[in-house]
């Protein structure tokens, strides 16, 4: 498999830009811009300041740390509050029972159409954005520690109980270890959710950011700072991904060696 990745990252993707730069210099193309041209304008925008501000432009300042900052802030809320209230839910049969319909239809709501409500409630600015981030990360994080913490194996529990373990122990010793790979599934789902929620927020009700820099492009048809915010946008996914990936590896890394040595 890693074989298989190497060749996709270094033949397959090269191959891939070389082909839509040739197509679409060949078309000429207006709403499909070669990627020098994209590149060049990415550079342009955010990365052709100075040396001392890592070379992020004025551009740069005022579009991606409002946005990061907002991206940080919404998924940490959701993810706090999800694994709280998913452990809690997974650990009680009867409260389950009672908040999980309500769990189900509440993610089952497209995050995107309650925007207009979220807009009434907190109007335009960084509230009603961080609720809507929020509000789309949340459920993949509280349903997987949910799952994770309703199944812990009863024999841990037991050996607990035998050890008198306090209520405090048994949840950082025995419950939060055995459901952290399911905990870590959800949290790295709701990455790329709060990526996606991040750029949605800021089409709708903003004046900073990437998804309001892209829709002031759009209206000015500059159709290459559109693609760029587009390319921009799918890097910061990958490297939000390779390092949450990293973290995983680091406090999961008990756990990838107990598969490898039962298999």
């Amino acid at each position: 498999m890693s074989v298989v990745r190497r060749v996709a990252w270094y033949w397959l993707l090269p191959v891939a830009v070389a082909a839509w730069e040739f197509v679409t210099r060949a078309l000429e193309a207006t709403y499909f811009p070669p990627p020098s041209q994209i590149v060049a304008r990415l550079h342009e925008l955010w990365f052709s300041g100075p040396a001392s501000r890592v070379f992020l432009t004025d551009e740069a300042v005022a579009d991606l740390l409002p946005s990061l900052s907002r991206l940080f802030a919404g998924w940490a809320i959701a993810c706090a509050a999800g694994v709280l209230f998913g452990v809690v839910l997974g650990r009680s049969s009867w409260l389950s029972g009672l908040v999980e319909p309500l769990v189900h239809f509440g993610r089952s709501v497209p995050p995107a159409a309650l925007l207009p409500v979220f807009l009434v409630l907190f109007k335009v600015g960084t509230p009603m954005q961080l609720a809507s981030i929020v509000y789309g990360v949340v459920w993949p994080v509280l349903i997987n520690s949910m799952d994770g913490a309703r199944h812990v194996d009863r024999q841990y529990i037991e050996t607990g109980a035998v050890y008198r373990l306090s209520s405090w122990q048994r949840l950082t010793r025995i419950i939060l270890p055995a459901a952290a790979p399911k905990i870590f599934a959800g949290l790295r789902l709701s990455v790329s959710l709060a990526l996606i929620m991040m750029v949605i927020s800021e089409l709708v009700g903003s004046s900073e950011g990437i998804g309001h820099r892209m829709l002031e492009a759009q209206s000015q048809f500059d159709i290459p700072a559109m693609w760029a915010g587009i390319v921009l946008l799918g890097l910061l996914g990958i490297g939000l991904n390779a390092a949450f990936l990293g973290v995983e590896r680091v406090v999961l890394g008990w756990h990838t060696s107990a598969r490898t040595g039962d298999a």
